[in-house]
């Protein structure tokens, strides 16, 4: 298979010519890894490939993605014998013992895991410029950020190197690259997909795992596969009342009651051509019939209290995560393991007192009730992905060597203030990328949020949108399905 072939198929349609004998599983490889050498040295996305057999193993219940080239982020998911590094010097060598939980289901799914994609160090940014590997391209427009943490996944999906990645959320790290690199990306509810075994939680439950893709549909059947509870698991989101795969076909059964919040809580404007989206959104919307209206969003708690929560949270968990490492490792946590935001994330996690974890945790809750109070009454919430467009590689770290822990964290929320709410209250988010800048050519991607186990809800309402307002269409810049690489 050509690679211009192969980039005009999602991950279903992949499989489903390998179901019909028409390409196999080692010709889409071929193709693959023949995208990754046209356009990875243009956005760096990819970390490492290595080989495979290419044939996936029988599944139980059959592999509906079977033969299908994948990548898995540098962080969140263990493939056994493979390296594991989080963008970090610190963990530079890691490799593997045995699969994680997820892996286990992505192998089931039939996929065929041929390499990693970049993140962040310690995924602790919303852009993916680590030291490490250094910064990830945004296809689009390779000047800018690619966003992150699954910065990787999200460059790697858009350039046409394989239809679908594994991404995590623990702040919007899902849905920013999302955005940023015009991709359709879902970020589940708290206890959807398991974590374990080697972790119970991430960051307290705020983060999860997840898949950036092209169309809707790949994110729904991939994310059936990797759903559901593991033994030991602490959280277990209710069972949909139908495969999700089902729900991408299903228009919503009635007009939904959609709230608008344009304008951000903690005070960042969203700029014109983001506002201009917004309006946009809200007139498809309003032509496929549902009931839309601006609204005012009561988090349970004032900004500042959100943030300072946020970074007792985030900061508490780093700093275990970082001393595990050290003691594994046998390195130290100084500069020449660590970048400097992370090393202060450190710093300022290991004076968290056990009473602010639990007062931090109690806003948590706060925050999650205060939403679920709003998603009684509304059926889903609009928002800006991000409110403003991806920014130019190096801005998002300036002046990052003088900020402490809180301040960090302050920024993360102030460039990216419509996300993080919702890990904080575990409910699931998806930025759809239903339109663009009609002056950069920049996607920009809309966020809707519903309650908690709804999933299904927003998967209907993003195949409605896919029908009405297709983004499968439109290819960036640096694109593998190019003349260049026919």
């Amino acid at each position: 298979m050509r690679v211009s072939e192969y980039v005009n198929h999602d991950a279903v349609g992949l499989a489903e010519l390998v179901a019909a004998g028409e390409v196999t599983p080692g010709e889409l490889m071929a193709a693959a890894r023949e995208a990754v050498r046209a356009v990875n040295p243009e956005i760096n996305a990819v970390v490492e490939t290595w080989a495979t057999d290419d044939e996936p193993a029988p599944a139980p219940g059959g592999a509906p993605l079977a033969g299908v080239p994948f990548l898995i982020k540098d962080l969140g998911v263990a493939m056994a014998g493979r390296r594991t590094e989080l963008g970090s010097r610190l963990a530079a060598g890691h490799v593997a013992s045995a699969d994680s939980s997820l892996m286990v289901r992505l192998r089931r799914a039939g996929l065929v895991t041929f390499g990693r994609t970049t993140t962040p160090e310690m995924a602790y940014s919303i852009t993916t410029e680590p030291a490490l590997h250094g910064p990830t391209r945004n296809p689009w427009d390779p000047r800018r950020s690619a966003g992150g943490s699954s910065g990787g996944a999200g460059a790697a999906v858009a350039a046409g190197i394989v239809p679908v990645a594994h991404a995590t959320d623990a702040a919007g790290s899902l849905r920013i690259p999302a955005a940023h690199n015009g991709l359709f990306g879902l970020k589940p509810t708290r206890g959807r997909v398991s974590v374990g075994p080697d972790f119970d939680e991430i960051f307290n439950g705020l983060g999860v795992q997840g898949t950036v893709s092209r169309t809707v549909r790949d994110s729904a059947v991939l994310l059936d596969r990797m759903r559901g509870p593991e033994p030991g698991d602490p959280y277990s989101a209710p069972e949909p009342p139908r495969p999700y795969a089902q729900e991408v076909s299903r228009p919503p059964s009635r007009p939904l009651r959609i709230g608008v919040l344009a304008q951000a809580w903690g005070g960042r404007r969203t700029t014109g051509p983001v506002a201009d989206a917004v309006s946009r959104t809200v007139r498809l919307l309003e032509s496929l019939g549902h009931r839309v209206a601006e609204v005012r969003v009561d988090l349970g708690a004032d900004w500042d209290e959100f943030v300072l929560a946020d970074a007792r949270i985030m900061t508490a968990n780093l700093a275990a995560s970082l001393d595990a490492l050290a003691a594994a490792s046998g390195r130290p946590l100084d500069s020449t393991t660590l970048e400097p935001v992370t090393l202060a994330g450190h710093r300022y996690g290991q004076r968290v007192t056990g009473p602010q974890l639990v007062a931090a945790l109690s806003v948590r809750n706060r925050v999650a009730r205060a939403l679920a109070r709003y998603f009684g009454v509304y059926d889903l919430l609009l928002t800006p992905t991000v409110p403003e467009p991806p920014p130019l590689l190096g801005e998002y770290g300036r002046g990052a060597e003088t900020l402490d822990g809180y301040g960090w964290i302050e920024r993360l929320n102030d460039r990216s203030p419509f996300t993080t709410v919702f890990n904080v209250a575990g409910t699931p988010a998806m930025s759809v990328p239903v339109t663009s800048d009609a002056e950069t050519g920049m996607p920009i991607g809309m966020q809707f949020a519903a309650g908690y186990g709804e999933e299904g809800l927003l998967f209907r309402l993003a195949g409605q949108l896919e029908q009405a307002s297709p983004w499968a269409g439109r290819t960036p810049a640096v694109w593998a399905g190019s003349a260049r690489v026919l």
